[in-house]
C-alpha cells in the first residue's frame, strides 16, 4: 500500500484566546501572537523550536518570538492553511510549524455590516451584493428545487446556538436555549435568512502546532491529519454564485461545492461519511448546514432539511454538528481566525477536552470551511490514531 500522505506529521498543541464582541486593548497581530503562544504551551514545545510559521500574521509573529531562521507562508484561511503547514512536516522543511490568526479592531463601524462581507467591487458597490445576499441565492435555489422550508434552515440555527449558549467559551454564551421559532421571529436580513440564521462578528485569536511524528511522541494525545481537499469555483465575492454553473460537464455544480473535495478527503482516509462521529461543519448561515451534510454525503441531495428537522445533528445525536457554537455564537473574529477554529474544536472532541457537548469516544472528526455563497468549500478529516 502507498503510503500515507499525513502520516508523517501530527497536530500536538491548540489554543482560542479569550473570544468577545470587541477586545479594544489588542489588534489583530497581538491577539494571534497570544494564540501561538497558547498552543505552543500547550503542545509542551518552546517557542525556539518553531522553524515555520503559516498565517497573515507569520511576518510579524516571526519577529515578536524571536524565530529564525525559520520558514513563512502567509495564508490566507483555515483549512488550506494548516494543509499547507503539514507539507511543510512532511516534505522535511520544517520540524515545528506554528499555524496562527486572529481577529481585532477590524469591524469597528458599527452602523455597517463587517468589512470582509462588502468587498470593493463593482457588484458590491454599484448593486449592494453582500455576503448574506450570496449564500441566500442559493439557499433560494435549494427551497425551489427541493422544498426545503425556513424551519429547517431554523432548526439547523437553533441546535448551533443552543450548542453555543451551552458553551461558558463562546461569546454568546447563556443567550438561550433558542427554539426554531425564536430563529423564525428575528427580523429578516436577507431573504430566506432571518438575523438569527446569519453568523456574527466578534474578535478574538486561535492557533495550532504541527510537528513530525517522530516528536509528536513526546507530546500529549497528538492528532492526525486522515485527509483534506478543497474545491473552489471562481473568485470568492466578486461575482455572483449561481447554483447550477458548471465549469465542465463532469463535475458537480456549483451548489455542490465541497463534493469532490470530501470525496478526495474520504478517499485519502479509507473512510466513508458513516464513519465520522462529528461534523465541525463551517456556519456562516444556517443553510449551509444542510447542503454541506448533501455535499458531504451524509445524506441525498434535497434531503438535508429533513435529516436536519429529524434532529440528527444535536448533542447525543447521530452526527452531532458544530458543537462549541460556530459563527454564530462561539466566534467569528474576521475571516481567518474563525476558520482555523472549526479544526481546533474538531482536535479537542477527539481529545476529549471539551467544556461541553463533548461526543463519547469521538474517532474521526470532519471539519469545514467556505460555502457555496463564497464559491469555495474545504473538507478536512482527523483522527486520533496515526494513518
Amino acid at each position: 500500500m502507498p503510503r500515507h500522505p499525513f502520516a508523517d506529521v501530527a497536530i500536538v498543541g491548540v489554543h482560542n484566546t479569550v473570544q468577545a464582541r470587541v477586545l479594544p486593548e489588542h489588534d489583530s497581530t497581538s491577539i494571534a501572537l497570544l494564540g501561538a503562544l497558547g498552543a505552543l504551551a500547550d503542545a509542551g514545545i518552546s517557542p525556539r523550536d518553531v522553524d515555520g510559521v503559516v498565517g497573515p500574521e507569520c511576518a510579524r509573529i516571526t519577529l515578536e518570538l524571536g524565530l529564525g531562521p525559520c520558514t513563512r507562508r502567509p495564508s490566507q484561511l483555515g483549512i488550506p492553511a494548516l494543509l499547507d503547514a503539514a507539507a511543510l512536516v512532511t516534505s522535511g522543511q520544517c520540524e515545528v510549524v506554528l499555524v496562527a490568526a486572529g481577529g481585532a479592531g477590524v469591524h469597528v463601524d458599527r452602523s455597517a455590516t463587517a468589512p470582509w462581507t462588502r468587498p470593493t467591487n463593482e457588484l458590491v458597490v454599484g448593486y449592494g451584493l453582500f455576503t448574506a445576499a450570496e449564500f441566500a441565492l442559493m439557499a433560494r435555489r435549494h427551497m425551489l428545487a427541493y422544498g426545503t422550508t425556513p424551519e429547517q434552515m431554523a432548526t439547523a440555527s437553533a441546535v448551533i446556538r443552543t450548542n453555543g449558549h451551552a458553551n461558558p467559551e463562546a461569546v454568546y454564551a447563556g443567550r438561550g436555549p433558542f427554539t426554531p421559532a425564536d430563529i423564525l421571529a428575528s427580523r429578516m436580513v436577507a431573504d430566506p435568512f432571518h438575523l438569527l440564521d446569519c453568523a456574527t462578528t466578534s474578535e478574538g485569536g486561535c492557533a495550532l502546532v504541527l510537528t513530525t511524528a517522530e516528536r509528536a511522541g513526546d507530546c500529549e494525545a497528538p492528532i492526525w491529519i486522515l485527509g483534506g481537499a478543497s474545491d473552489a469555483y471562481g473568485p470568492a465575492y466578486v461575482v455572483a454564485p449561481v447554483w447550477d454553473f458548471q465549469p465542465r460537464d463532469d463535475c458537480p455544480p456549483a451548489g455542490l461545492v465541497g463534493a469532490r473535495a470530501a470525496r478526495a478527503a474520504f478517499a485519502t482516509a479509507g473512510l466513508s461519511p458513516s464513519d465520522v462521529d462529528v461534523a465541525e461543519l463551517y456556519d456562516p448561515f444556517s443553510f449551509e448546514i444542510i447542503r454541506q451534510l448533501e455535499a458531504f454525503g451524509f445524506c441525498a441531495p434535497g434531503e438535508g432539511g429533513a435529516f436536519v428537522e429529524d434532529g440528527n445533528i444535536g448533542p447525543g445525536a447521530a452526527l452531532p454538528v458544530t458543537t462549541d457554537g460556530g459563527t454564530m455564537s462561539f466566534s467569528h473574529p474576521g475571516i481567518n481566525a474563525q476558520q482555523l477554529q472549526r479544526v481546533i474544536r474538531g482536535v479537542q472532541q477527539l481529545r476529549g477536552s471539551c467544556p461541553t457537548n463533548q461526543v463519547e469516544r469521538a474517532e474521526v472528526a470532519l471539519c469545514s470551511n467556505g460555502g457555496s455563497g463564497a464559491l469555495f468549500c474545504d473538507v478536512l478529516l482527523l483522527g486520533p490514531e496515526r494513518p
